[in-house]
Formats: C-alpha cells, sequence, structure tokens
C-alpha cells in the first residue's frame, strides 16, 4: 500500500473554505469486492469526517483517517483531547460512526487505532 495526500478542508462562519495538505498517514484499503458490498469512497469519508471535525476541535481535539478495508470498515485516529477522553469510544460509536453509515455507502464500521 502507497502513502497518500489528503487535504483538509474547513469551512469558516463566513462560508469560506480553507485547506491544507495533510500527509496524516492515509492508507485506504485496497482489493476487489464482492457484488454485494458497495466500495466505500475515500472522498465521501473525508467528506464526513470534516463536517464531525468542528465538533471535535471545538473539544480541543481532532480526528484523522487511517484505512478504509474493502469490508468497509473505517478505521481513524482520534487525537489531542479526544484521544485520551474517557468518553472517546461513545463518540466514537454513537457520533463518528453514526454519522459515517449515514453519509457513505458501504461502511460497515468505524475503529479507532
Amino acid at each position: 500500500m502507497s502513502e497518500q495526500t489528503t487535504t483538509d478542508t474547513t469551512v469558516d462562519a463566513t462560508g469560506t473554505e480553507s485547506g491544507h495538505a495533510a500527509d496524516d498517514g492515509v492508507t485506504p484499503g485496497t482489493g476487489s469486492l464482492d457484488s454485494e458490498q458497495p466500495m466505500v469512497r475515500t472522498e465521501a469519508v473525508l467528506a464526513a469526517l470534516d463536517a464531525i471535525r468542528p465538533a471535535l476541535q471545538a473539544d480541543g481535539g481532532d480526528i484523522g483517517l487511517v484505512d478504509i478495508t474493502p469490508e468497509g470498515i473505517v478505521s481513524v485516529r482520534l487525537v489531542g483531547a479526544c484521544g485520551t477522553c474517557p468518553a472517546s469510544t461513545m463518540t466514537l460509536k454513537a457520533g463518528v460512526e453514526r454519522i459515517l453509515k449515514d453519509r457513505v455507502p458501504g461502511v460497515v464500521e468505524v475503529v479507532s487505532v
């Protein structure tokens, strides 16, 4: 698998977008999928994480995409305050996983690494 650079885009209160390249070790899973399972698009996952990111940053944390398996398991890394927060498991499952499943076809689970 190869390392990949992504661009994180945020939108401020005025609706202005700003972006910065982030080499966060994102390595999407590759491989063939059976016909019953849609391929999870990296761009869609990153867009959903961008929508979640401001809430995490407001609490002193952040989230980064690590991997997407062919089976639809998304690995993320919670950092900053979120990485050490006792409620991070609840944030991951009740928040991040729910939003990714709602917005990105094919996501079956989100795990923290």
